[in-house]
């Protein structure tokens, strides 16, 4: 039956994956927004905006589509997500049509098949599909709007139809085949890049296909040339097509008159008519290869039509418009995503080590063009000959994968300290030996961290020469970092397990598990005895080695039967994933986990696992001559690999009903005065992109104006911002466009000539004039340089004079505008002091100090906090509120004590705040709570536990209590762990008078203490000393509540408390003899909230 109607089977069970994918993906997507990219994209979508480069047009263009379903705002986000779910499981489908495939091709596919095998290859189909639609990082993708989910069917669908392409090869308008890749292979560019290593494969199946016989040579040349091809179409075609048409625009408009937009559209016809005239030659001489290829470059550009749509809508002026790819030259740069930083070439480029070189070599910008409405012409708007500050020679080599400048720090915590020798000039001092021989010493001694060995090379650069890393350094890096933590741990995550779902870094967070005891502890720890909250985080899954295994055995049977065709999928896995993480060559420790991204690679290891199915049956049946046979290996193998890891990932990549992201927006919105035209500066992503979503496509609070401060020092974006959006005005600014376009105040310098105080108004008039005084060239010229050895972008750059300047106080509108109640009007200072650095101030910091110069008080300035850096708040920590979520700046001095305690509260103002507040489904414990909102709850919990502590000091107890039950309600102590902040609730409950509440969550704390020491307990004494800080920290957490318990609570259970507390400490006493017990002030305090939290540079 099977083998008769293979086909039909072939198509229904097909189609069996796609429905089965569709609705596990429609069941656990994620209803609203997500945080990081995902809100971004869905606001973009919807209403067809301009998203980050290098853009994704088509997956806008479709999820804009999908939108026009949802019956009301709410259900837009739901829509837009569907594209994800959708293009996920249309992967399947694909996915599992090639699998059935190739498993035919290795049992010979004119052989006729016997129902056994024809069961046995439509199960290969069926479980290497259902393996990746259930692979964590899969699923992932498959249930929020990003680009790789869409990638994916890139993929698979160039893959399945490079294989249907070879099997007609040869037949009549069997190159039908081949214009169609094409024109798939252009759509690429309107999604995501990684469709293009799909090509190397399709390539290969062309060679094998059409050279039976396979030499040394032809072998090489071909893998050469299919290389050649990927980087051809990547990285010249449409790169070069952009390019010609941004010189056609500025060739005809400045040379001839023409209107603007007359050269884009004159190329536009250039290539028409080059393409027919091309394809009627071809006809007309029958020159059918010439034909093909002439087919399959037009409908490669008709791929890259997609792209039309981000300069059509540049041009309508819609909200979120970013970098405003209006023409195209803007359109090349935006595709090039010039506006990131990163290393010129994976291959060679300059070393971290140049951020301790005093050397440099100017090297010159690209033109900007802008048009000019005055001339009708495009005129070059900076300065670009030797503008940009290029990197010291002798930092400079092959390989250099540690590149990143701001991560110094971690790369010589992990990779080892730079060395360093005092300058040939300088070896005589026998000061400086000295100082530096001390210095050694106390980094030999671990006196000395990481952060300050940078301080010490920083401030001794001009008397030492810092040794770059080696080329080996970096190979080891590269190994060590790139290809096995970010890469193989990845991989062992969707074929092995996850330890948990806590970012990873170098610790016991995030690291791949087997669910093997013996495996795992000896690369882990002890598994046995763990605390139910590591038992117990839903990211934890275990697959016992059985996806891994099984698809080593598809690799072994592919290699064995049939090499040519190894080798095609082996160089479609290492393509999308070491070869990924060659050449974007990530910095350590990025912003978050990047597995998402190798999806490519984890597809083709379960297009093997897929064949080991086949495989498995192919040797069993050399033994067993039974019927059973092939759906009993079918059977056991879907039980043991999708069936189990279905179950494992359920609960983890079920979104279906979590709505934080979603709520987190409207509360930091919520945070802000309504309706008074409030400004809100943000920082990055997350406090960013959602709550576009909210204000774009929820249509929530577009009162308020949101201003992202990274993006705030491009001029693009500064002229958003001076436009109205919705009910928001534009920002008040008295700095005008040809001041901050590019290359134009970039960056402005301190040169101190005053110490007096300015007024900032003065000092912005000062910062934006032209007149020469301002520029460096007047001063340059002033000391008698030679103004001939430096370049005309560092002679027009401007400066200041004084870093002093003062901000008057407009008392009137600071009372009209309800920034400040009545009742604390006599708190209202005068003027407000600021010190700048004596450094320089970035294009964001000027704007952001236009702005506050130019509002007068008219307008609430907010801060969503979360940085380190003071300027962030423009050095305006002494003068903040907390309201909410948000930092209020008030003319009320309100001194800034440390990181927990910045800004003043107005306790019945930020009552009514938090009580406004809709949590996102939050305190249900059948939501999954992922990462980023766990790390969003720290901000929760800790302004709302500064709030409760002012109410209790104003003896609003019952006010108190309210708020206490209400966070505790939906920031349970599991649901969001870091335990340490949740003490002053404890604290809080105690002052209040409800000692029921508080001991509840004492004991709640104390089973999580006590279970982990219980786990800690258990190891041996050399394993103990491996984890000491973990030990010192669940103790002395442990100590803190007690402490707390003792202040509120009955002596006869704090002595009682006290005494088990004891038995604890004696298990661990020889961490303590003889020494002073440690104190950790944020024991359970992770880097990624340190990340989000206010902190003094």
């Amino acid at each position: 039956m099977f083998a008769k109607d293979f086909a039909l089977w072939d198509r229904r069970l097909g189609w069996a994956c796609f429905f089965i994918a569709l609705i596990t993906y429609a069941l656990t997507v994620e209803p609203t927004g997500s945080f990081w990219d995902a809100g971004e994209y869905i606001a973009t979508a919807a209403k067809l905006q301009i998203g980050h480069p290098p853009g994704a047009p088509l997956l806008q263009m479709i999820g804009a589509f999908f939108a026009m379903f949802a019956l009301e705002s709410t259900q837009i986000a739901r829509m837009v997500n569907y594209v994800s779910g959708v293009s996920s499981a249309f992967t399947i489908l694909f996915m599992f049509w090639t699998l059935t495939n190739l498993v035919r091709k290795l049992i010979g596919a004119e052989k006729e098949m016997t129902n056994a095998q024809a069961i046995a290859v439509l199960g290969s189909g069926l479980i290497g599909a259902l393996t990746f639609t259930y692979s964590d990082s899969f699923w992932f993708n498959a249930v929020e709007t990003e680009v790789y989910a869409m990638a994916s069917l890139i993929m698979a669908l160039l893959l399945w139809m490079g294989l249907k392409w070879t099997d007609h090869l040869g037949e009549p308008r069997g190159d039908r085949w081949l214009v169609a890749i094409s024109f798939v292979v252009g759509l690429t560019f309107g999604i995501q890049f990684m469709g293009f290593l799909a090509i190397p494969s399709i390539g290969l199946l062309y060679y094998f296909k059409k050279y039976k016989t396979t030499t040394v040579k032809n072998f090489l040349v071909a893998n050469v040339l299919v290389v050649a091809l990927l980087m051809l179409v990547y990285k010249f075609s449409l790169t070069y097509v952009l390019k010609l048409f941004g010189w056609s625009e500025v060739f005809f408009v400045n040379n001839f008159g023409l209107p603007f937009n007359s050269g884009s559209i004159i190329m536009g016809l250039v290539f028409i008519g080059a393409f027919y005239y091309a394809l009627k030659y071809t006809r007309a001489k029958n020159l059918v290869g010439a034909n093909t290829v002439v087919l399959s470059l037009m409908f490669l550009i008709l791929g890259f039509s997609s792209w039309l749509m981000l300069p059509i809508r540049a041009n309508a002026g819609v909200i979120i418009n970013e970098n405003d790819p209006s023409d195209a030259r803007s359109l090349l740069a935006y595709y090039n995503r010039e506006q990131y930083p990163g290393v010129d070439s994976p291959v060679y480029g300059a070393y971290f080590s140049n951020a301790f070189s005093g050397t440099s070599i100017d090297k010159d910008d690209s033109p900007k063009y802008e048009k000019d409405y005055k001339t009708g012409t495009y005129v070059i708007v900076n300065n670009y000959k030797g503008a940009l500050q290029g990197s010291d020679p002798k930092h400079m080599g092959l390989l250099p994968r540690m590149w990143s400048e701001q991560h110094a720090e971690n790369y010589m915590r992990y990779y080892g300290p730079l060395e360093f020798r005092i300058k040939s000039e300088y070896l005589g001092s026998e000061e400086l030996k000295t100082t530096v021989g001390q210095f050694k010493n106390g980094l030999a001694k671990g006196e000395i961290d990481e952060a300050g060995y940078i301080s010490f090379l920083r401030e001794f650069r001009d008397y030492i020469d810092v040794l770059p890393p080696t080329v080996l350094d970096n190979i080891r890096y590269m190994f060590d970092f790139q290809f096995n933590y970010m890469y193989w741990r990845y991989f062992m995550w969707n074929f092995s397990g996850k330890q948990d779902d806590i970012q990873g870094r170098f610790d016991k967070h995030g690291n791949w598990l087997s669910g093997i005891n013996f495996l795992d502890s000896s690369r882990l720890g002890p598994q046995e005895n763990l605390p139910s909250d590591i038992l117990n985080n839903k990211g934890r899954n275990t697959y016992y080695l059985l996806p891994l295994v099984l698809g080593l055995i598809g690799m072994l049977f592919q290699f064995r039967k049939d090499r040519k065709q190894f080798w095609t999928l082996l160089i479609f896995f290492l393509f999308t994933g070491l070869a990924i993480q060659f050449y974007t060559n990530p910095y350590i420790f990025q912003p978050r986990e990047r597995d998402y991204s190798l999806v490519g690679s984890f597809y083709i290891f379960a297009l093997w696992v897929g064949i080991g199915v086949y495989g498995i049956y192919d040797e069993l049946s050399g033994l067993i001559k039974k019927n059973w046979l092939s759906p009993l290996v079918v059977a056991v193998c879907f039980l043991a690999v999708p069936f189990l890891m279905g179950f494992q990932n359920w609960d983890d990549h079920d979104r279906s009903n979590r709505r934080t992201a979603q709520s987190t927006a409207k509360a930091y919105l919520n945070s802000t005065q309504k309706d008074v035209g409030a400004m809100l500066f943000t920082i990055g992503d997350n406090d960013t992109f959602p709550l576009w979503y909210a204000q774009e496509i929820e249509g929530y609070r577009t009162d308020v104006r949101v201003i992202n401060t990274s993006l705030f020092a491009t001029d693009w974006y500064i002229d958003q911002m001076k436009r109205k959006a919705y009910s928001s005005d534009p920002i008040p600014s008295q700095l005008t466009h040809d001041l901050y376009h590019y290359g134009s105040r970039d960056a402005i310098y301190f040169q101190e000539v005053t110490d007096k105080r300015w007024d900032i108004k003065d000092f912005i008039s000062w910062v934006g004039s032209d007149k020469p005084q301002t520029k460096f060239k007047y001063l340059l010229g002033a000391q008698g340089a030679d103004l001939s050895q430096y370049s005309d972008a560092n002679l027009d750059i401007v400066y200041y004079p004084t870093n002093k300047i003062r901000v008057p106080v407009n008392k009137e509108n600071v009372l009209a505008s309800g920034l400040v109640k009545a009742k604390d009007s006599a708190l209202i200072v005068d003027y407000i002091d600021i010190d700048l650095p004596k450094s320089a101030l970035p294009k964001n910091r000027l704007l952001m100090l236009d702005l506050l110069a130019n509002n007068d008080w008219k307008r609430p300035i907010y801060f969503s906090g979360g940085s380190f850096d003071a300027g962030e708040y423009l050095w305006l920590k002494d003068y903040l509120q907390l309201d909410g979520l948000v930092y209020k700046l008030v003319p009320i001095k309100t001194k800034y004590e440390s990181v927990f305690e910045m800004g003043r509260i107005d306790t019945e103002l930020m009552a009514g705040i938090v009580k406004s507040w809709d949590w996102g489904n939050a305190g249900d414990p059948d939501v999954y709570l992922d990462p980023q909102t766990r790390v969003q709850g720290l901000s929760f919990r800790s302004n709302i536990a500064r709030l409760v502590e002012t109410q209790i000091a104003e003896n609003k107890l019952s006010e108190a209590k309210e708020i206490l039950d209400l966070s505790m309600e939906n920031l349970p102590v599991k649901g969001f762990d870091y335990y340490n902040f949740v003490v002053p609730f404890l604290e809080g409950y105690y002052a209040v008078g409800a000692p029921e509440e508080a001991r509840a969550i004492f004991y709640e704390l104390k089973t999580i203490y006590q279970e982990h020491l219980d786990y800690y307990a258990l190891m041996d004494v050399a394993s103990q000393y491996d984890r000491i800080q973990d030990i010192i920290e669940n103790l002395e957490g442990y100590r803190r509540i007690l402490d707390v318990l003792a202040t509120g609570d009955s002596e006869e259970i704090t002595q009682r408390e006290r005494d088990e507390f004891e038995g604890f400490m004696d298990k661990f006493s020889h961490f303590y003899e003889g020494m002073e017990t440690p104190s950790t002030a944020d024991p359970d305090l992770p880097q990624e909230a340190l990340e989000l939290m206010p902190i003094d540079n």
